[in-house]
């Protein structure tokens, strides 16, 4: 799986999960093409999974956040308005962005941009007719 067929796979699925396992699908175990034991880090295709994996976190369209049990979170644009109507009931650390930078020194930083500061006016206004019912359904919540 390439970043476009990635991408295609979070259009597709609305939300999931970065590389754990839960309630939805893990892009890292499409992006390899079957089950991953262990870390991905260690899978023979890592290197070509964290490109890709990367890619993808830095679309527009994509909101990585920490929504699913804590866990690193894909969220397609499309159910953006859906976070926004439940924010007010879910932990500010849930639905903050998370953007992974890289040093100068070679490291990789975690940098948070809380919300709603990440989120563009069209999808704030559509959060405000969106059943909070239908928002957790969409986001496996």
């Amino acid at each position: 799986m390439n970043a476009q067929q990635a991408l295609a796979f979070v259009e597709q699925h609305g939300v999931v999960l970065a590389s754990a396992h839960g309630k939805v699908p893990t892009l890292t175990e499409a992006i390899a093409g079957a089950p991953i034991k262990g870390s991905w880090w260690g899978h023979a295709e890592g290197k070509r999974i964290f490109a890709v994996l990367s890619e993808v976190q830095g679309h527009g369209d994509i909101l990585a956040c920490r929504l699913l049990a804590g866990k690193l979170t894909l969220v397609h644009r499309r159910l953006w308005p859906a976070v926004a109507a439940l924010a007010g009931e879910l932990p500010a650390a849930a639905v903050a962005r998370v953007r992974q930078l890289h040093t100068a020194g070679g490291k990789h930083v975690n940098e948070e941009t809380p919300f709603p500061q990440w989120l563009p006016l069209d999808a704030a206004l559509e959060a405000e007719a969106f059943d909070p019912v239908r928002a957790r359904a969409a986001l496996g919540l």
